[in-house]
């Protein structure tokens, strides 16, 4: 009956849950969420001007990319049967207005072609769109006179971006911003060029966290101070639904919460609130902290490594951006 409570177990003796748990068998037929690599995503850097990958300290086992090594890399997604690959760019020069953010031959959108080139009809290639990787302030968007960041004047330099990184062939632009308006103003821009099919990843809850710092590196940030003033607060969790129900007005087509580990509320409240598929992302410090702590024999890399994306499904994102995808892949 619709809105029944459930039925209780039966109590002890004759209720006993563990026989369910008695053997690998049993206990892999009443396994309630499984992991498949086509659920999971792997984010990836590419650094312009390096010869060959560069190797993130605070991120050991993660590289910046050049342009040849990130189709290789974009190919080993495709046989392990990743659902997709999302890029990031790290550009030599950078300005105000990150105006290598939506250049033709900006380190982005060049390997964001070299990539749908090769590998387009096989992985879902997912485009960064935010210009933190390319101000030299290293916010979000462009400053105000009073060094603020200006919302609405932001919107106009996404929405360029958005049509740049469309042009690649991109099929989903992953708009991490926080800007109010981001989603209903880039969907506005591609439809009205004709890129209607190109899918909108909207950052509905990015929260401002202290597990972003060896993304900070990875990208080579420029920050001074925080983005508090845009990214939301972990101490929120209904201003969440209420980002994530304007997006889905605005036209997202994914929605996504960030940092995973810390907000898994706030996924499984999104994912029993939303329309569309709910992504997480297990970011940069989640990583490091796993990788840390089992360099150092406290934990057991692979087994936590599963437990913790496992996790995530468990909450109810159907989509993980995980810089583990391709080892859980090969374990699954």
């Amino acid at each position: 009956m619709t809105g029944a409570l459930p039925l209780p177990g039966a109590p002890f003796p004759a209720g006993r849950p563990r026989r369910l748990r008695r053997t690998p068998a049993l206990r892999r037929l009443v396994t309630e969420t499984r992991l498949h690599p086509a659920e999971l995503v792997l984010p990836v850097f590419v650094r312009e001007g390096v010869e060959q990958p560069v190797p993130v300290e605070a991120m050991p086992g993660v590289v910046q990319h050049t342009l040849d090594s990130v189709v290789k890399e974009a190919r080993r997604c495709v046989a392990a049967g990743l659902g997709g690959i999302m890029l990031f760019g790290v550009p030599e020069a950078k300005d105000a207005c990150g105006s290598g953010a939506d250049a033709e031959d900006g380190i982005l959108n060049l390997a964001l072609r070299r990539v749908v080139e090769a590998v387009g009809e096989d992985l879902v290639v997912m485009a960064d769109l935010c210009l933190d990787e390319f101000t030299d302030h290293g916010h979000c968007g462009v400053l105000a006179a009073d060094g603020t960041v200006d919302n609405d004047a932001t919107l106009e330099r996404y929405a360029s971006m958005a049509l740049a990184q469309a042009a690649t062939g991109a099929a989903v632009l992953g708009l991490s911003g926080m800007m109010d308006g981001q989603v209903g103003h880039v969907r506005t821009a591609l439809d009205d060029a004709g890129f209607r099919d190109t899918a909108i990843l909207a950052y509905a809850a990015k929260y401002t966290s202290g597990l972003y710092g060896p993304f900070r590196e990875a990208v080579r940030s420029s920050l001074v101070g925080d983005r508090a003033s845009y990214q939301q607060d972990p101490a929120n969790g209904r201003e969440a639904l209420r980002e994530l129900e304007a997006d889905v007005a605005e036209g997202a087509d994914i929605v996504m919460v960030k940092p995973a580990g810390p907000h898994l509320d706030v996924v499984a409240a999104a994912a029993a609130l939303s329309p569309v598929p709910v992504a997480a992302y297990q970011i940069s410090g989640e990583y490091s902290q796993i990788v840390a702590a089992a360099e150092r024999g406290w934990v057991e890399r692979d087994r936590v490594v599963d437990e913790s994306v496992l996790g995530i499904r468990r909450a109810g994102a159907s989509i993980v951006l995980t810089y583990f995808a391709l080892e859980v892949a090969a374990r699954l």
